[in-house]
């Protein structure tokens, strides 16, 4: 039985239906950089995908800094394009700036950076979409869902447009990103929409509340845009990017494109007086915004009440692109009147004449909360419901299209009926993603860390190719070429291991005599590098290949502490692989708190190790659990046991 639970717009108190509905395999809402990661996957799996948005011509937009990467994020690129996904080889094609973050430090933490020319970018991805076979774009608001019930279970069946038109499917994916309920926010005025100059989506949310979901509202901004032609550049410190530009896809060969440089330049106790001087027109500070907004990437104007001893924080000042003038002034979010906006801005060291290409603004969305979510982002209460990025609580490009890559491949897999694709913490930073926001969920807009993942030093950005790779080439997003030169080049790194660790030289370490040692001893010594070792045996056969040859270095320099990593992933195996039936009635779990109770129903974790990492589950309540599902495994066992006797 088919029946819209959602509410209908006020304009269609009685929606048109279509005689004869188109069905797709899989649906997508939203065309950012979840909902283009999902649609990739879902048409790439085999499905015929549907890809629904507000606007075509907004399709991977940039709404915020033009860059892909950083701290943490470079992780989540590499491992998209490990398992198949397009924002790794979208900013190849378009990146117009490379660096390496923390090169100083170790392994584990480095990330990989790239300014993107914005209008480039959306432009290459809407090519590759549009010709991806089995995949429909079409332009259009969804207003609800059309669901099928029975037996108990709710499904999704399909949605509907604000025009009227139907769609079918058993598996959607919600990439809604700031739309839902959109409202943006510039001094004291504010006004509906999705992004600036966008239409928000109002329908859509009313239909996710109408499916009895807890929701809640967030808050993110952006900086005002700058014309290049007013900004004295020769006032400002030129930032390059690396010498070689270092590719995010494992399959790009080099970057050619023209590579640009950023400026930096700083704020001052002027720039703070101006801020001050506004900040009874601020609607965040005069109570106007009710969403909460990301603690790690505040608006200017947060930093300088939060920060009043601060003299002064840096600004980046961002190309868009090469054929734009057009600046992204990095660290000077706000939501300010837009006279205040000028004046702040004219404070700073090479902006004493700028011009505001579009103002900044502050934007108020709603979200779902993610711990009605399972492993695979399906909606656990309704089937066949996927949601991926800011709808999530999360913030930032690289979290929604993680996000949208496996809401799209499950959705795919879903439809094959087929196991969903799950990551563990310590197979991926994805998995690390995935498992916060539907464990813990979210009290403000979410933002990934290294200092989040417990096994960093196995879930670097160098080795995402081999974690992860083979799981794509599972799903089908990865060719039989592309596994070929991974499992080669995984072939040539374990030779070369081998070799160090058999070959055998004199040499004298630390200062000591000169003594026989393997190279795998001597290339734990902080400097000498594997390119080091030729050197000091001409009869030592070095692999060529630079990308297994620092797999090789890395592997053998940090092997211990890589090992100690390996060790705490097996201690926390056997929570893991313990599961917890999902028609678990925690009420009948006397042992533990009623809070500890209402969490775990909260939660409604799906097994003992996810149940640990829940906020406000003791060591000793995890205990109690355990002893309970063994209690229970062992009474179904002798339940067994007497009816086979029978």
């Amino acid at each position: 039985m088919k029946s819209e639970i959602a509410p209908n717009p006020p304009h269609f108190q009685d929606p048109p239906r279509f005689q004869d509905p188109t069905r797709y395999d899989v649906i997508v809402i939203g065309a950012g950089h979840a909902g283009c990661e999902a649609a990739w996957a879902s048409s790439r799996m085999g499905m015929t995908t549907l890809l629904l948005t507000i606007s075509i011509d907004q399709i991977a937009h940039m709404s915020c800094n033009p860059a892909v990467g950083g701290l943490a994020k470079g992780h989540l690129v590499r491992e998209i394009d490990a398992l198949g996904g397009l924002m790794a080889m979208a900013i190849d094609a378009t990146g117009i700036q490379y660096r390496i973050l923390n090169t100083k430090k170790g392994p584990a933490v480095r990330s990989s950076r790239a300014q993107a020319d914005m209008y480039g970018y959306k432009t290459w991805v809407r090519e590759r979409l549009e010709a991806q076979e089995g995949l429909h774009i079409k332009q259009g608001m969804v207003e609800g869902f059309l669901m099928e019930e029975g037996e108990g279970v709710r499904r999704i069946g399909g949605v509907y447009t604000q025009a009227g038109e139907e769609f079918l499917s058993t598996a959607v994916v919600v990439a809604s990103g700031t739309f839902l309920n959109g409202l943006i926010h510039v001094g004291m005025t504010n006004y509906p929409a999705g992004r600036a100059g966008e239409f928000p989506s109002v329908g859509l949310s009313g239909a996710l509340e109408a499916l009895d979901l807890q929701m809640g509202r967030l808050k993110t901004g952006t900086t005002p845009r700058l014309d290049a032609k007013t900004i004295d550049f020769d006032r400002c410190q030129a930032q390059y990017g690396d010498e070689v530009p270092k590719p995010f896809s494992f399959k790009t060969r080099g970057i050619h494109r023209p590579q640009v440089p950023c400026w930096i330049t700083r704020t001052n106790q002027a720039t703070h007086d101006a801020i001050r001087g506004g900040l009874d027109r601020s609607p965040l500070y005069k109570g106007v915004i009710k969403g909460v907004g990301p603690r790690y990437c505040p608006s200017i104007e947060d930093k300088i009440v939060r920060f009043p001893d601060k003299t002064g924080h840096q600004v980046f000042l961002e190309p868009e692109g090469l054929q734009t003038r057009e600046y992204y002034p990095n660290g000077v979010s706000t939501s300010l009147p837009i006279d205040v906006q000028i004046k702040m801005l004219r404070t700073i060291q090479g902006l004493e004449e700028v011009q505001i290409m579009r103002p900044g603004y502050a934007i108020e969305y709603d979200f779902v909360s993610p711990t009605q979510l399972g492993p695979d982002l399906m909606i656990k209460a309704v089937h066949g419901l996927y949601l991926a990025g800011q709808i999530n609580g999360t913030s930032g490009y690289e979290e929604a299209a993680a996000q949208g890559l496996l809401a799209g491949i499950n959705a795919a897999l879903k439809v094959k009926g087929e196991p969903p694709l799950t990551l563990g913490r310590d197979e991926a930073y994805m998995g690390v993603l995935v498992d916060d926001l539907i464990t813990k969920g979210v009290t403000e807009p979410y933002r990934l860390f290294t200092s989040r993942a417990e096994y960093r030093l196995i879930l670097r950005e160098d080795n995402a190719d081999l974690r992860l790779m083979e799981k794509g080439y599972r799903a089908g997003l990865i060719t039989e070429e592309e596994i070929g030169q991974l499992r080669e080049k995984a072939r040539v790194i374990e030779n070369g291991l081998e070799e160090v660790r058999n070959h055998r030289v004199t040499v004298s370490l630390a200062g000591g005599p000169p003594k026989g040692t393997s190279f795998a001893q001597v290339l734990k010594q902080p400097e000498i590098s594997y390119g080091d070792l030729e050197s000091l045996d001409p009869g030592f056969p070095p692999i060529r290949e630079e990308e297994a040859a620092r797999q090789v270095e890395i592997q053998i320099k940090y092997e211990g502490y890589i090992a100690r990593q390996l060790a705490m992933v097996g201690k926390m195996a056997r929570l893991e692989s313990m599961a917890i039936p999902e028609d678990l009635d925690y009420a009948c779990l006397h042992s533990l708190s009623r809070e500890v109770r209402d969490r775990l129903e909260d939660v409604r974790p799906a097994s003992l190790g996810q149940a640990s990492r829940i906020p406000g589950i003791t060591p000793a309540a995890v205990s109690a659990l355990m002893v309970y599902l063994e209690g229970r495994k062992q009474n179904a066992k002798r339940r067994m046991q007497e009816k086979a006797a029978d």
